[in-house]
């Protein structure tokens, strides 16, 4: 008999707000649009305001302008603000949205900086003493400017006290596809990914970008199939020389292809793997935790416990409550 499906918690819109300001890289600013927005089009969860940090109409990057958006009082009330880029790492923004962002976090609303736009929240003091990344280029930058900021250079995005940093470009999509996931939960979130055509999970911990890309071989093709294969199979006791195993590889030769394919290590992503499929089963059935353990491949509900509050700061128990409702 297949798990039966509980009815999705229905919560009212998240508004999130978006600044623009001029010289902004339209790509950038349609990010957070296309995620929260449009991905997602017949669940609406999210209201998204534009709001000009400068005087209208603004010039984009690409030439054109921008007129007809809101004030950026109107972000004054946001449950998220978004700055998704910033035009010059050297250039201290406005101080109207620096204040804006400071009473933001102050007030509990998340603040999020996608590729440059984490400067933005280190010039508002925001991420003194935390952890935050950007755009791996303009790192050593910012390291100079914030030295009070805990820098993560080589990862794509970074969560910490209700605020967000990502790196550049892509991995804006991978940060606000993580907030989606955290507030609606994995499945809706891949079902946007989905609708973007775009992998539904990228890891913030994951490296921006891997030096060389890897050979079209033989080996990176039968990597790819395990890949698949293993999704299918996470309920079975796999560990490395099991998969090295499966691909007639040697552990050694397997560990250093995996890495080169993924930018990860094998048993980092077989873990999140399981994790994200335990979060799937926690959020759509009611089966019990002890079962979700099993059918994820952790053997035990302590061993799930155990990965899920490292991986996500809550229990299996209480993340099932927040996405199926008490």
């Amino acid at each position: 008999m297949p798990p039966r499906l509980a009815p999705p918690e229905r919560r009212p819109p998240l508004r999130v707000a978006v600044i623009a300001f001029e010289g902004v890289s339209p790509f950038h600013l349609a990010i957070p649009g296309v995620v929260f927005a449009e991905a997602l089009p017949d669940e609406p969860a999210f209201e998204v305001v534009t709001c000009a940090a400068e005087a209208q109409p603004l010039r984009t990057s690409m030439g054109y302008q921008l007129s007809g958006l809101a004030d950026l009082r109107a972000a004054a009330s946001a449950d998220v603000v978004v700055v998704p880029s910033w035009r010059d790492v050297d250039e201290r923004p406005p101080e109207r949205l620096l204040r804006l962002l400071q009473r933001a976090h102050a007030r509990g609303a998340e603040v999020i900086g996608l590729c440059l736009g984490a400067h933005v929240l280190a010039a508002a003091g925001l991420l003194d003493g935390r952890r935050a990344t950007t755009h791996w280029a303009y790192a050593q930058r910012m390291a100079q400017r914030f030295p009070g900021v805990d820098l993560q250079a080589d990862v794509l995005y970074v969560e910490q006290d209700g605020l967000m940093t990502s790196a550049g470009t892509a991995a804006g999509l991978d940060a606000c596809l993580q907030f989606v996931r955290r507030r609606l939960g994995s499945s809706r979130a891949s079902r946007a990914a989905r609708r973007l055509v775009i992998a539904p999970h990228r890891a913030g911990g994951q490296a921006q970008f891997i030096p060389q890309p890897l050979p079209l071989t033989p080996s990176s093709h039968r990597l790819s199939a395990l890949i698949d294969e293993v999704r299918g199979r996470l309920h079975e006791p796999l560990d490395l020389d099991r998969l090295a195993a499966m691909v007639h590889m040697s552990r050694r030769n397997f560990t250093r292809l995996f890495r080169e394919l993924t930018g990860v290590t094998a048993l980092a992503w077989l873990l999140r793997e399981r994790l994200q499929l335990a979060q799937q089963l926690l959020e759509q059935t009611d089966q019990s935790v002890e079962a979700v353990a099993d059918l994820a491949g952790f053997g035990s509900a302590e061993s799930l416990r155990l990965h899920f509050r490292r991986a996500f700061k809550t229990s299996p128990t209480a993340w099932r409550r927040a996405f199926q409702g008490a």
